[in-house]
């Protein structure tokens, strides 16, 4: 095994430069005082957009504050030698046709799917020297029973029963996902004949019924009601019920027992990658080169990318519509259209002038639902956890429980209730629900060999704690260490393993990446910021109060992925393009959460 310290970097060899940045190093110094579209955020939604916009013949550029494109998926270097995807760090969310569109696989985006993709320790004592239980699943129903079984024979009979069940109602609600919701507010304004054309939008959801059918009342449910209440339906095993809430509440301020957190969990079932329906893989050379691809693509086919410009405000002409933004450094660039992939309250409490906007608009978007549990911990390691249910071979080779969404405290599902109390009362959670993902056990690009990185999603913390206290670096190090303490009673000797570790709380995943209070989302996920309500009611779509200002990021409905921008550069004359054709014609973005 590799020792891990110096000289890791030539270990790793350097990695050649991706399309998009010799592109950029092409039109760095090379800023043009106007484009057609500007999209402010690089982010891999915003990348989309721009990528899309381009290819309908839209001069488009973007924008990004960081040295690095991506947002949340990004790849960085923060430990010598180990590549981190730093906050996003799964992939499946990603829309089939933004795959195939864009050509992703041709600007060289690769996955890694895992198979098992869920692995559950326990920790109990064993007589006579047995193992401890742990539970197992991937896409073999057959070995799934039999693992479940451990635990409940009835579980495992219902379990392909319940996996169908979720199938039929991912399958409904998905193409809601690539369908924009009925803009109430411009439906209010048009004329009959447009009115009966934006009706259209309702389609998806007359299909969804159809798709249903008589079982709708019970959909309905796993829509509005607790997960626990949903599970305790199908099951009764414990270890089963936890592990399968662990979807319900990941990266929410909830848990299992809070109506619409069934909703969450269909949200994590409804991934799709390579074609196949619930798949959840890694990205070689971590989540950057996913944004790498997609920027690859985009510059491919003309959209000009611009790191460290910050922009700090949207321009408005006295008319009261769009006419570009200016940057941090004073250069002022003039658009008729611009999409802010930023969160709606950068966009639209800091970016925006607020006299351009409605006053009760600016106060819904001000009273947005923002809280997030998560603490994402990145850790260097010399050698594989070597878990107490799934001992290491003599090798330390990877096994196949090591490329999976390991949960770590889910045992029971009260244990994670007794978690996010302790968030209610402003505290740390003392047992923290972890989910621990080894990606170099698939793609060994990211660490030196023998050696790996670890991606922690931890919750629940809160953003600020009991007492109105900031977190300070003590209290970062006392929750990464109490993370540790408890990955080490399942696996024995993690902590001896540590090489180094990134912390990220609530407070510093908005400081990185943007990310109101923390929010993977940048607004909850919850009923009432959802579909015609994101990010507030009577603004669901793509569509700002101020003419030629759209969102286009984790902030508003994924549906806005359909036509966005083409209605309005059409009436602004951008460019003369083919409208009847190109109307119908499909923008997907990336889905809210691709981590």
């Amino acid at each position: 095994m590799a020792t891990c310290g110096r000289g890791l970097r030539r270990a790793l060899g350097a990695s050649p430069c991706p399309t998009w940045r010799r592109a950029l190093s092409d039109t760095r110094g090379r800023l043009k005082p106007e484009y057609d579209a500007v999209v402010v955020g690089a982010g891999h939604n915003g990348l989309v957009a721009a990528a899309y916009l381009q290819r309908f013949g839209v001069n488009t550029a973007v924008f990004e504050r960081r040295h690095v494109i991506g947002g949340a998926a990004v790849t960085e270097e923060i430990i010598p030698g180990f590549k981190f995807s730093r906050a996003s760090y799964l992939l499946s969310l990603l829309r089939p046709q933004i795959y195939s569109e864009l050509e992703l696989k041709k600007h060289g985006l690769r996955l890694h799917l895992r198979n098992p993709y869920s692995f559950t320790p326990m920790l109990e004592e064993s007589a006579g020297g047995k193992v401890p239980r742990s539970l197992l699943l991937g896409t073999d129903m057959a070995e799934n029973q039999k693992q479940i079984a451990q635990f409940s024979r009835k579980d495992a009979q219902a379990f392909p029963k319940y996996e169908a069940f979720m199938d039929r109602l991912a399958l409904a609600i998905d193409p809601l996902l690539d369908s924009a919701p009925v803009d109430l507010e411009a439906f209010q304004q048009v004329s009959l004949l447009q009115r009966l054309k934006m009706l259209s939008t309702l389609k998806p959801l007359w299909q969804a019924g159809c798709i249903l059918g008589a079982q709708l009342p019970q959909y309905h449910q796993v829509l509005t009601a607790p997960a626990a209440k949903v599970l305790d339906q199908w099951f009764e095993s414990e270890p089963l019920k936890a592990t399968l809430a662990t979807d319900a509440v990941i990266g929410a301020m909830t848990d299992p027992y809070i109506p619409g957190s069934g909703y969450v969990l269909l949200h994590h079932v409804m991934g799709n990658l390579e074609g196949i329906r619930g798949a959840w893989g890694y990205v070689q050379g971590g989540m950057g080169a996913l944004s790498d691809a997609i920027a690859s693509s985009a510059t491919t086919h003309g959209v000009s990318i611009f790191t460290e410009k910050t922009v700090a405000k949207v321009q408005v002409s006295s008319g009261g519509r769009v006419q570009g933004v200016i940057l941090q450094d004073g250069s002022e660039v003039r658009s008729k259209v611009v999409l802010s992939n930023a969160s709606p309250q950068i966009t639209f409490l800091k970016l925006t002038p607020q006299e351009w906007l409605p006053e009760e608009f600016v106060a819904r978007i001000a009273q947005l639902d923002t809280k997030s549990p998560v603490t994402k911990i990145n850790v260097a390691v010399n050698r594989l956890p070597d878990f107490l249910a799934a001992p290491n071979t003599p090798r330390g080779q990877p096994l196949p429980h090591h490329q999976c969404s390991i949960h770590l405290n889910c045992e029971d599902t009260l244990l994670v209730h007794q978690a996010f109390e302790d968030a209610l009362d402003g505290l740390p959670s003392k047992r923290p629900l972890i989910e621990l993902c080894i990606p170099s056990s698939l793609d060994t690009t990211l660490a030196p060999p023998g050696c790996h990185v670890i991606s922690l999603l931890t919750q629940y913390t809160p953003y600020t704690l009991a007492g109105g206290k900031a977190w300070d670096e003590q209290q970062r190090n006392a929750y990464a260490d109490r993370v540790f303490d408890c990955i080490e009673a399942y696996a024995p000797g993690f902590k001896g393993s540590v090489v180094g570790r990134d912390i990220l709380t609530p407070p510093d995943l908005e400081r990185v990446f943007g990310l109101p209070g923390g929010n993977i989302f940048h607004c909850a996920m919850s009923l009432d910021q959802l579909y015609f309500a994101r990010p507030v009611p009577l603004h669901s779509g793509y569509r700002s109060p101020l003419q030629g200002l759209y969102l286009c990021g984790s902030g508003a409905h994924p549906a806005q992925r359909q036509r966005i921008c083409l209605q309005e550069i059409q009436e602004t004359q951008v460019q003369s393009l083919d409208w009847d054709n190109h109307l119908e014609s499909e923008m997907h973005f990336v889905s809210p959460d691709a981590s």
